[in-house]
């Protein structure tokens, strides 16, 4: 995994001026602990945040900020944290990290906790201050082993600086902190399906309202924010609104800077840190170096598998919300896949909605029906035994399952790259079709009312 420049060429270094979330990194690639940490300026934020500002001031400040969501939804943090309830009475409240990362061709989070663990367990730490959460909990993928023993070192050292658990930093404030491994169930990066699992039911999403600054871990009022979004709280408070917002692009609408990446066969795969408000194509080309040699760019994706496939004639988008939408998808984790003219899009899109379909939770029926039912027909064409009608049938359930039709965002960002494939390659779909000699007879094929 690697981690370059903002300069094309490489050849600017990382400062805290710049990059806030990186600039700390060691060449070697381990870890970051206390000591080195506090030498880089770490927890002068928390110090900050402890002796001269007020709660509500530092609610503010990122409310001010523009800090969004850096999971992939991309909730204004500040307004999330303005929905904890003002009542002094209600003593108990809990602040949940989201680091259950499986979205797939996503591993921002994993380099963040395995090489700063005390970067974010700093930006809980003042982000408990201004919610007056007294316990937070790191809901960490099962999987990534090295990140649950680096984040467990840390807080042990945290703990022993007198940084975490009672009176931190003289303050009278108490916060205790606990790293929570996962079953390894992708529908727990949907923050009520964590606090079920959290607290020890099935990972299924809870209807919302209430929404968990109301009604969270059981049933106390609850914060749930990413790693990365946690991550930036501490350069907010330490260097301020106006340098933070200055960090993004001219024309972006989303502030600050954001870990990008580039994975598939590309002569440079890796992470690094970048404004919001860079083009897809700088992004490909300047840092991810262009395709390998002999191959060809044929599609990619902006941010993840649960968002659409693009074109290499949108890479001038620039990556933020607003500018992913102007070309018709989602920015997602910011981490893009480039598809090569090799790859079938059939089998492709099979892959990926096999793994959608096996994440379901089953609670609701478009989720739990749906996404097998598009494996079945994805497979037959796959094979050359797709029926004619078959890709109109995916298409209905793409409109069947997307925004707004499912209990959450499960199935929407599932069927996203299955519609803008079909958009954009139906003839490879095409292909698949058997003939009509071939074909099934009418009533022996499944209907889809409304398709």
């Amino acid at each position: 995994m690697t981690l370059t420049s903002f300069g094309p060429a490489n050849r600017i270094k990382r400062s805290a001026e710049t990059h806030p979330l990186t600039w700390r990194l060691r060449d070697d690639g381990e870890a970051v602990w206390l000591d080195e940490y506090q030498a880089k300026n770490g927890y002068a934020a928390a110090r900050k945040a402890f002796a001269d500002m007020a709660q509500d001031d530092i609610v503010q400040t990122v409310k001010d900020s523009g800090l969004k969501g850096r999971g992939g939804a991309g909730f204004p943090t500040g307004v999330k944290w303005g929905l904890m309830p003002k009542d002094e009475s209600i003593n108990i409240r809990y602040l949940l990290c989201n680091a259950d990362e499986m979205e797939p061709n996503t591993w921002k989070d994993r380099m963040l906790m395995e090489q700063l663990p005390h970067l974010l367990i700093e930006g809980m730490l003042i982000s408990a201050r201004a919610l007056k959460t007294y316990r937070g909990y790191i809901f960490l993928r099962g999987e990534y082993t090295t990140a649950a023993k680096h984040l467990n070192r840390a807080v042990e050292e945290a703990k022993a600086a007198g940084l975490l658990g009672k009176n931190i930093l003289g303050s009278g404030f108490d916060f205790e902190l606990f790293v929570h491994t996962g079953a390894g169930r992708y529908i727990c990066g949907e923050e009520t399906a964590l606090i079920n699992s959290l607290e020890g039911r099935r990972a299924n999403p809870r209807s919302k309202p209430p929404f968990p600054a109301a009604v969270g871990v059981w049933g106390k009022p609850t914060c749930v924010n990413n790693v990365e979004t946690l991550c930036n709280v501490p350069a907010i408070i330490a260097d301020g609104v106006d340098w933070y917002k200055s960090l993004a692009r001219e024309g972006s609408e989303d502030m600050g800077t954001k870990l990008m990446g580039f994975s598939g066969k590309v002569k440079n795969p890796g992470l690094w840190e970048l404004p919001f408000g860079v083009t897809g194509r700088e992004l490909f080309e300047d840092y991810a170096g262009g395709m390998r040699d002999g191959y060809k760019l044929k599609a990619w994706q902006p941010g993840g598998a649960g968002t659409g496939f693009l074109l290499p004639e949108h890479l001038d988008a620039q990556m933020y919300a607003g500018g992913i939408a102007k070309v018709g998808t989602r920015m997602g984790t910011g981490l893009a896949m480039a598809v090569d003219d090799s790859v079938n899009m059939v089998s492709l899109l099979r892959n990926m909605e096999q793994f959608f379909a096996r994440e379901s939770c089953g609670f609701c029926t478009p989720c739990r029906d749906g996404l097998p039912w598009s494996v079945k027909l994805l497979m037959a064409i796959e094979n050359g035994e797709g029926q004619p009608g078959d890709i109109e049938t995916l298409l209905g359930l793409v409109g069947f399952l997307g925004p707004g039709k499912t209990f959450c965002a499960h199935a929407p960002g599932a069927v996203e790259p299955l519609g803008s494939a079909i958009k954009y390659f139906r003839h490879e779909f095409e292909a698949g079709i058997a003939p009509v000699s071939a074909a099934v007879p009418p009533l022996a094929r499944p209907i889809v009312v409304g398709a």
